[in-house]
């Protein structure tokens, strides 16, 4: 409890400090990926105290071939997403984000939080929102990237769109002249049993998540995550962690099961040099098996990847006069399960990398046309030869 008091001191008089040194020095640094959901263009361009509608949209066509074997070329709307924004005092503000995708065939709230923002240093926030893991999952919104499918690390081994329930805290501090640094942490209800058998037969984070998450936890046991981040003019440097216990290891107050858990480190950057923007992501996970499943379904998993982008050009077409053209490369890689077999000892496969070529137009900042060239490497668990997946992919993303 002693302790529990002096941390309150401390951040009260770190708060008091740090906001009279911003007024004396206000400063320019790149926007933080926690502030992504209210960048967002509907949001920027309303008065104050005041609520507004907007969203965003995306659709592509794939033409994909697997060892030879394709199955020609087909359409998709992927997502259709409605926000909802509310001012609803100095310093309250509300947001929802429903989602639907693949036309009706999944709608989901993804977002429906309240902030209570007492100083740029310190906020409250409860509801449903974006776990702040990774770089990804808190900014991932189509018409922001410039290639058509979202990153492997951040879907597979952070299970993005990864929005669950609970409660925390976040603010952002001014250290020196153009560097800030940003916090947030968060206890939320967190991932249930699909972490391990399920349909994938693999250890796959993504199916832990459960439609009843947003009602209740599956085990009492809050999963708790925090990120850290520095911005400067030059870019972003983020450091992140989600823990909690996944499985229903107790029914109506008792354990029939030992707790498992499930921890994932990750570690994101965006940087702009000259021209070039670099940005990436990596993520660790380490999951707690039966020892029964141990060789089938894996225990560390890890996964990574990196954008490089480049403007090729710049300027009026027609009648947009300030286009932009970019070209970007993507190097992707996962593996499902960093073990060895017990009996021979070689490592266990079960991974995927990935390479994408592309270009996109953005006729407007908020819209953009892109055109993807997508090469997979995927090598199963016993190491059997490699599948060899290529394809183009061409679609289109835009707010409203």
């Amino acid at each position: 409890m002693r302790r529990f008091y002096t941390l309150i001191i401390f951040v009260t008089i770190s708060v008091q400090i740090f906001a009279q040194a911003e007024k004396e020095d206000t400063i320019e640094v790149k926007t933080p990926s926690q502030d992504a959901i209210y960048t967002r263009p509907f949001i920027l361009e309303v008065n104050k105290l005041s609520t507004s509608i907007g969203g965003y949209f995306e659709g592509n066509s794939n033409y994909f071939s697997e060892d030879g074997v394709n199955e020609g070329l087909s359409f998709e709307l992927r997502r259709f997403n409605i926000f909802l924004y509310s001012s609803l005092g100095p310093g309250i503000k509300f947001l929802s984000e429903l989602e639907f995708e693949h036309g009706t065939e999944e709608i989901a709230l993804e977002t429906a939080l309240l902030d209570f923002q007492f100083s740029p240093q310190f906020a409250l926030r409860g509801g449903i929102f974006l776990v702040p893991l990774g770089m990804f999952n808190q900014n991932h919104d189509s018409p922001r990237w410039d290639i058509i499918d979202r990153p492997l690390v951040s879907t597979q081994i952070i299970p993005s769109t990864l929005s669950e329930v609970g409660f925390g805290v976040y603010g952002r501090f001014t250290l020196i002249r153009y560097l800030s640094l940003t916090y947030s942490g968060y206890l939320t209800n967190g991932l249930g049993d699909g972490v391990i058998l399920n349909a994938e037969g693999r250890t796959f984070i993504p199916s832990g998540k459960r439609e009843e998450a947003f009602e209740e936890d599956n085990n009492g046991l809050p999963a708790y995550s925090g990120r850290i981040a520095m911005q400067a003019l030059m870019g972003e440097l983020g450091l992140s962690f989600y823990h909690g216990v996944y499985n229903s290891f107790r029914v109506e107050g008792i354990e029939i099961d030992e707790k498992r858990n499930l921890s994932i480190a990750a570690i994101d950057f965006s940087a702009t040099f000259f021209d070039f923007t670099l940005q990436g992501e990596a993520a660790y996970s380490k999951i707690d098996v039966p020892e029964n499943l141990s060789e089938i379904f894996g225990d560390k998993q890890w996964g990574t990847f990196f954008d490089i982008i480049y403007p090729v050009y710049k300027g009026s077409v027609l009648l947009f006069n300030e286009t932009i053209l970019n070209s970007i490369i993507r190097f992707e890689y996962v593996d499902f399960n960093m073990g060895r077999f017990n009996v021979t000892g070689q490592n266990i496969k079960d991974d995927v990398t990935a390479l994408v070529f592309g270009l996109n137009f953005r006729p407007v900042p908020n819209t953009v046309i892109k055109a993807n060239y997508r090469r997979h490497w995927t090598v199963d668990a016993i190491g059997n030869p490699t599948i060899h997946t290529a394809g183009f992919q061409f679609g289109f993303a835009s707010y409203f």
